[in-house]
């Protein structure tokens, strides 16, 4: 069996901004402050995007606790209204949806997700782009842990509870567009397959030593070797 974990900012699908405008719409009712406008949110968790940019900001561990859930919420209100905008609607990125068909077809492939997004962001973004939900079977959110390295064991967990066996991490397999993608996995063994359609070159993520890199995932055929290998 394989677990195939894909991030999806930047690697699924691009927002133009969407979750950006919503988190900082949603830290400014909740908090007053929008935090660092130099901060990048690529590879972070939700958690940890509302931690740092408020600590900046100046507001307390404490407080930033307390008002997580409602950062959340305000957050998915805003996300839903982002993405239905007729300008700013989501982008699937090429190569997706055969992609997906194919490891499918696998029956030794479960498929799923390991990202950075809260679960509602996530379901949000990927009905957007008209992916259908049910195919990822074992999935890792932002709203599961505040630390992108303690997701892959949360998967590891769920697709224990759902397959009713263990997979070890060199079963699974990571499939994202930055270095935290790669690095998460490590404690465990997993794979790590870098792509460059986010912030990252393909020499910038090979830099970090994923298992493979590609410029897209278009190239369905080499994309699922490496996969499956």
């Amino acid at each position: 069996m394989k677990l195939v974990l894909f991030d999806i900012d930047g690697t699924l699908l691009r927002t133009d901004g969407a979750g950006r405008r919503a988190m900082e719409h949603a830290l400014f009712t909740v908090h007053g402050a929008h935090g660092d406008p130099a901060y990048r949110y690529d590879g972070k968790t939700d958690r940890q995007i509302t931690r740092e940019q408020m600590r900046w900001a100046g507001v307390s561990d404490d407080e930033i606790d307390r008002r997580m859930l409602d950062v959340f919420a305000i957050y998915s209100e805003r996300l839903a209204r982002e993405l239905a905008s007729g300008a700013e609607q989501a982008i699937l990125l090429a190569g997706i949806p055969p992609l997906l068909e194919r490891l499918r077809a696998h029956d030794d492939v479960t498929l799923g997700l390991l990202t950075g997004n809260i679960e509602a962001g996530a379901r949000q973004k990927i009905d957007a782009v008209q992916l259908a939900w049910e195919q990822f079977k074992v999935n890792a959110f932002g709203s599961d842990h505040e630390q992108r390295p303690m997701l892959p064991a949360v998967a590891q967990q769920r697709a224990r509870a759902l397959l009713g066996r263990d997979v070890p991490g060199e079963r699974m397999v990571i499939i994202g567009d930055t270095p935290a993608d790669i690095h998460c996995g490590r404690s465990l063994n997993v794979r790590a397959i870098g792509v460059a359609t986010g912030r990252y070159s393909v020499d910038d993520l090979a830099a970090h030593g994923p298992a493979a890199v590609f410029e897209t995932l278009v190239e369905t055929d080499a994309v699922v070797e490496a996969i499956v290998a």
